[in-house]
């Protein structure tokens, strides 16, 4: 299947409401640390997660098998059991990396075609060479450097949009949602699977410990990148919690947004409607 044609995408200016975070000095609008959720400007996440994921990229997967102890595989299955794809569809899948979610789509949901993007360069490169091995099966996959806050494609040119692990590495969210949002077909939906907040609060605590030092140990000893971990952890808790980001769904244009807990609310699963 062709690809879209690029156009270049339209700034945007969303208005803004007051998310559920975690932090009292968490703005919402603008640009922002992804790492505090405090303004700043965009260049300083977006260098930080091109730097991180382009020296970890070869052993991202093995790092997601070890540190969640094998629950990142159930959380992508409930994410393709909520994921509205048919096989006539036309899948975007943004923040794509190795293209674990792609090959999720691709043996389980057989659509037309995914485009498969990332920020960084080194990502899509082990994403190709699971292509090579055959990981994709019979189904078209293309790959394409993208910022996902400025989409190169045509509006609604796509059926489906999935994102894991994605948004929150995104220093301007508004504008990302609503890029997502311009370019899916009508009655499209946005899947969306990410880290979030246990709403038990003896289990939140335990989650908080494992964040600030099993996270950033497990990352070192694999990747040798402690630091990029420690990024990681902070990330994660000055993430919105999962009201925050149906909320954030619901400015940027969605409707009909609900969402599915996992690991007791360790991770989400958010699906969104056009």
């Amino acid at each position: 299947m062709k690809k879209p044609p690029k156009v270049r995408a339209q700034s945007t200016t969303p208005a803004q409401s007051g998310y559920h975070t975690r932090m009292n000095d968490i703005t919402p609008q603008g640009t922002i640390d992804t790492a505090t959720g405090k303004t700043a400007p965009a260049e300083l996440s977006t260098e930080r997660v091109k730097t991180i994921f382009s020296t970890i990229a070869r052993k991202y997967e093995r790092f997601n098998a070890i540190s969640s102890f094998g629950a990142y595989r159930r959380w992508l299955g409930g994410m393709m059991n909520q994921a509205p794809i048919r096989p006539e569809h036309d899948v975007l899948d943004i923040a794509g990396g190795t293209g674990d979610v792609s090959k999720y789509v691709a043996r389980t949901k057989h659509p037309a075609h995914i485009q498969l993007t990332d920020l960084v360069p080194e990502m899509l490169d082990v994403a190709r060479m699971h292509k090579a091995r055959g990981a994709f099966g019979s189904t078209p996959v293309d790959f394409d450097v993208v910022d996902a806050q400025d989409i190169p494609y045509a509006d609604a040119s796509y059926d489906v949009v999935t994102m894991a692990y994605g948004i929150r590495n995104m220093p301007d969210r508004p504008r990302a949602l609503k890029e997502m949002h311009r370019v899916l077909k009508p009655g499209g939906s946005l899947v969306c699977l990410e880290f979030s907040t246990p709403p038990n609060p003896v289990w939140r605590a335990l989650y908080n410990v494992y964040l600030k030092h099993l996270i950033p140990f497990w990352g070192g000893l694999i990747t040798g990148d402690r630091d990029g971990f420690v990024y990681l952890a902070k990330s994660i808790r000055a993430f919105p919690d999962q009201e925050g980001l149906a909320q954030m769904m619901r400015d940027a244009g969605f409707t009909d947004v609900t969402w599915k807990n996992y690991t007791g609310g360790i991770a989400a699963v958010h699906v969104a409607r056009k």
